[in-house]
């Protein structure tokens, strides 16, 4: 048995995997599964990277204050090198980045900054701008800046690539990869270019990027819209980029990407995360459009366990309109935790006020329908528990009922939308019944959902 005297020295030599259960066309499609990587990415690679460059270079010294602008990934990677090596480090990170993400940064000691998601790159609420503001006025702070390091490209190029060529025996006719700060895109481009120059690469991009139409079409648009995809996909070209490896790209949407991450988890049992997503559905395409049989390799660039909210999260996708559940035609389309699958959230009459307390926190709900006999008899929220709480010191002790209100807002599940505005103006959650049978709630953010749904579609 191999022991290791760091975690460091995990970092690389990450297995290949073939696709079994997809349908590939003609080609063997395999993937690389950076998600092993001790911070769970391919960005571990480039944060060792970085840093031991910077030190080599005397750019930073004992317990310095390192400061980066990422979208999650980047941050881990450096963020694990960090506090092997005793480094302070700040990170500035869009606001739509996942809540797994960002608790596992603070976890491994960063310092955490939000910033805006909807800026372009040059106003000052930029993550990769503020970043650099931020270190300019820290003393003695170093500015890794990913987007413009050579030591990121560097690192796929060196080790990346080769241990690539070597795992697939010298024996590969594509790549199929995204672009983020384009550190993997350009060093691979360059030890394939001098190693195996027939080899292609491909891009895979989110749509709302301007990089697949970059490729395609030699066209650099100034305008990029949103996408939800983390991790790739850019409205600009990072400086150290070089694409004139890449011969053709891919623009994957949102929906897209993360039906084929889900189906990689219950297909391939591999459990990645959205980006992964865009470039298995890109080299999905890829590999059913070529007529001859073809050797190809993508990523499964970080672990799932990251996006547990979100794309693997039913009520989010079904919030973000990604699934689609049974169409009635009535209130029940409303509702995003129905009674009858036993997805609401509910508390007897009986428990304590901790219980109602605890499963609110649990599930990030505000409130909660009392249930007895499968009928609902009551409702409890947040404000119910609070003024509870102040009576008495053992007030989480005494039961639901003692606290929860009795005075409900039904509605029948065959009316309209409308009638459901008297009763949020009213301050209170729609009590949607079929005849006598409780059906569940809808919320006003339910009814906002459901209208940004009929806007999207």
């Amino acid at each position: 048995m191999q022991v290791h005297d760091s975690v460091l020295d995990l970092i690389g030599g990450t297995p290949v995997v073939r696709i079994n259960h997809l349908d590939t066309g003609p080609c063997t499609l395999y993937i690389k599964l950076e998600s092993q990587n001790p911070g769970g990415s391919v960005k571990d690679r480039i944060g060792l990277s970085m840093i031991e460059d910077a030190e080599a270079a005397g750019l930073i010294n004992p317990g310095a204050t390192l400061v980066e602008g990422t979208a999650g990934n980047t941050g881990l990677g450096l963020a694990l090198v960090a506090a092997q090596k005793g480094y302070r480090l700040t990170l500035v990170i869009p606001d739509k980045m996942s809540r797994e993400k960002i608790s596992n940064l603070k976890a491994m000691g960063a310092e955490v900054v939000l910033t805006r998601s909807d800026v372009a790159k040059g106003h000052p609420a930029y993550y990769q701008d503020l970043a650099k503001s931020m270190a300019e006025e820290i003393d003695g702070a170093f500015f890794i800046n990913q987007f413009g390091n050579p030591a990121n490209p560097k690192a796929h190029e060196e080790v990346t690539g080769p241990e690539i060529w070597e795992q697939m025996g010298q024996d590969l006719d594509a790549i199929v990869l995204g672009v983020g700060s384009s550190g993997t895109a350009t060093g691979l481009s360059r030890y394939f270019q001098r190693t195996a120059p027939e080899l292609e690469m491909v891009l895979a991009d989110p749509v709302g990027s301007i990089l697949a139409q970059y490729i395609n079409e030699g066209v650099l648009s100034k305008k990029s819209s949103s996408w939800l995809v983390e991790g790739i996909g850019e409205d600009f070209l990072p400086t150290i980029s070089d694409f004139s490896h890449i011969s053709k790209a891919y623009a994957i949407s949102d929906r897209e990407s993360m039906l084929t991450g889900r189906e990689l988890l219950t297909k391939e049992g591999i459990l990645a995360g959205s980006s992964t997503g865009t470039l298995v559905a890109a080299a999905l395409k890829y590999c059913c459009e070529q007529k001859t049989p073809k050797k190809v390799l993508t990523f499964a660039a970080d672990t799932g366990n990251r996006y547990l909210s979100k794309m693997y999260n039913d009520f989010w996708m079904l919030d973000q309109g990604f699934i689609q559940a049974e169409e009635h035609g009535n209130l029940r389309d409303l509702i995003a935790r129905p009674f009858e699958t036993h997805d609401t959230i509910i508390v007897g009459k009986d428990e304590p006020l901790a219980n109602a307390y605890s499963r609110m926190k649990l599930y990030d709900v505000s409130q909660l329908p009392v249930i007895e006999n499968d009928q609902i008899i009551g409702f409890i929220d947040e404000s119910d528990i609070l003024l509870a709480t102040t009576r008495s010191s053992d007030c989480f002790a005494k039961p639901v009922s003692s606290a929860m209100v009795t005075e409900l807002a039904s509605i029948d599940v065959s009316a309209s939308v409308d009638d459901l505005m008297p009763i949020f103006d009213s301050d209170y959650v729609a009590i949607v019944k079929d005849g006598k049978k409780f059906i569940g709630l809808i919320t006003r953010v339910d009814l906002l959902n459901h209208l940004r749904r009929k806007t999207d579609s």
